[in-house]
Order: C-alpha cells, then structure tokens, then sequence
C-alpha cells in the first residue's frame, strides 16, 4: 500500500456500492476506481469486493478491511487537524463505555444532541458496570465513578456527582419521616444493601461526619449486587437506599421517590473521564469530554 488514496477510494466504493458513482464522487475516472481497487486486493492479498453488472458488494474479508480502513482514514484526519478546532462536525467511529444506569437515566436522553451536531459519528456506547479492558476492547474512552485506581489508565476529572438518600412513599407511610440520625433507630427504619458481592461485609448507612464520612449500622431484609435492583428496591417500598441522584432525579420529580435527610448526604461520587495511557485525547474524545461534562454539569455536587 503506498499511500491512504487506495484507501479513500476503496471506502468511497464500499460507501456507494458502485465504482461509477465513487468516482463521480470523488471526482475521477472510473477506469482510475477500477484499477485502484485491483491494485488495492493485489496487495493485501483478498478479494474485497463482489462485482456484479448491477452492484458492488463487500466480501466478508471486505467487511473487516472497511472497519479498519475507515477507522484509520479517520484518524489521518483527526491527525491533519488535531492543532485545528473550527468546530466542524465529528466524523468516524467513537466506542465508549460507562456505567448502565449513567447511560440510561442521563447519557442516552441526551444523545440526540450529539448526533444532530455530529451526524457522521459512530459512536459504539457499551454500558455495564463492569470495569473494561480499554485497550483489549478497544475503548477509545470510558467513564469512571469513584476512585481509579489503575495508574496506568489517564483520568480527566469531570466532577462529583450529588448523592442522596430516599425512600418510597409507602415505606415512609409505615415507618415515618427521619430528620435525625436517632430518628433512623428510634422509628426503627432498615435499608437495602448494596454490595458488589454478595455475601461480603455491609457498609451500613453513609453520612457526613466532620471533615469526612462515616457509617451508621442499620439493619436491613434485603441485600442486592445490582444498581438496578438496588434502585427498584427503593421504589417498592423495601427499604432506604442511598444513590445517585442523577439516577433518582425523575422518580423524585414524579413523586415515587422522596429524598430524605438532605442535610446528611452520602460523600459525592467522583465522575472521571478515561483513556488508555498509550493513547492522546483525539479529537472525538476531547469533543465528547467536553459534551459530556456539560450533560453531568446538572447533577454535579
């Protein structure tokens, strides 16, 4: 291969389904698109592309060159004009990673934005709570809450998100309405307990003490390993929970949540931005830093 043009036409084809109207496309002979394309398979060895006297179609090796193919043209252009920001829109592949109920109650909402503003972009938006390998998934960033605690990975800050304790109507219908710590023994109050493994230590009831945090044991029927259910255990009625509020926002707006002792909030969450140590902030992922920040702004402590 000696230069990115054989590329540029094979992903012009690959795009168009005909040689005919890439070249228009593109401004060239068709008998230039042809001879691209046969010096472009010579090279790499695999037939890329069906032609028929209809179509051109992409071969299953075709398939994974044009993944790789658009993904480097992509970073060429990135590269030209990484010293450049004339706010032009976004183009290429972005994969992302973040927690499942982040994407789903702030992230995803808020997406069409984005995608307005940058129609070219393809994002890939994994969400598990899981931590991912970076490198060995080929995330080009991933959003972190707590702690990171890996030193190879580069973190950018973004903020620390607003926690808050509540609890369903109906629970505080039974049990009554803390306004003190005493008051969570006295009205004999219990909490579901989160923990990522089952089985392990509970950290018990989170709240401000001086200069830091502590922990108030309190009891609690139910012990969960999943935000989700976590959260779907508070709106039943089974216990108190302790959350993030940009998670619990329109349960407490619809009233089937309400946040109680807000004066004793647990510590905020630390919201990071992060990418792999061998890599730059490209500009995809410094736009979709920037993007991002202003979504969480809101429920920032």
């Amino acid at each position: 291969m000696k230069n990115l043009d054989a590329l540029l036409i094979f992903a012009r084809v690959a795009e168009m389904t005909s040689f005919t109207r890439a070249a228009e496309s593109l401004g060239i002979q068709k008998g230039r698109v042809s001879t691209v394309i046969r010096g472009l398979e010579r090279d790499v060895g695999a037939t890329l592309l069906h032609r028929t006297t209809r179509s051109v179609q992409l071969t299953e090796d075709g398939r994974a060159f044009y993944s790789r193919a658009r993904d480097l043209l992509a970073e060429v252009q990135e590269l030209q004009s990484m010293f450049v920001d004339n706010g032009a829109p976004l183009q290429g592949r972005l994969r992302v990673g973040m927690p499942t109920e982040l994407a789903q109650s702030v992230v995803v909402p808020a997406l069409p934005q984005l995608m307005t503003a940058h129609p070219e972009l393809e994002l890939e938006l994994s969400s598990t709570d899981r931590h991912v390998d970076l490198v060995q998934e080929g995330f080009d960033c991933v959003i972190r809450l707590g702690p990171i605690v890996d030193e190879t990975l580069i973190a950018r800050p973004l903020g620390k998100l607003r926690m808050i304790n509540a609890a369903s109507p109906s629970y505080l219908a039974r049990y009554g309405i803390p306004h003190t710590l005493d008051d969570l023994h006295s009205q004999g109050h219990q909490m579901v307990h989160y923990t990522q493994t089952l089985g392990a230590k509970l950290a018990g009831w989170e709240y401000p003490d001086g200069d830091g945090y502590a922990s108030l044991p309190l009891p609690g029927v139910m012990q969960v390993n999943s935000v989700q259910t976590y959260h779907a255990a508070g709106l039943a009625g089974i216990g108190l929970i302790q959350a993030g509020y940009s998670a619990l926002a329109h349960h407490i707006e619809s009233g089937a949540l309400v946040e109680i002792l807000p004066d004793l909030r647990p510590e905020p969450l630390a919201a990071s931005l992060v990418v792999a140590h061998r890599r730059n902030l490209s500009q995809r992922v410094r736009a979709f830093m920037n993007w991002i920040e202003r979504v969480l702004e809101p429920y920032f402590d």
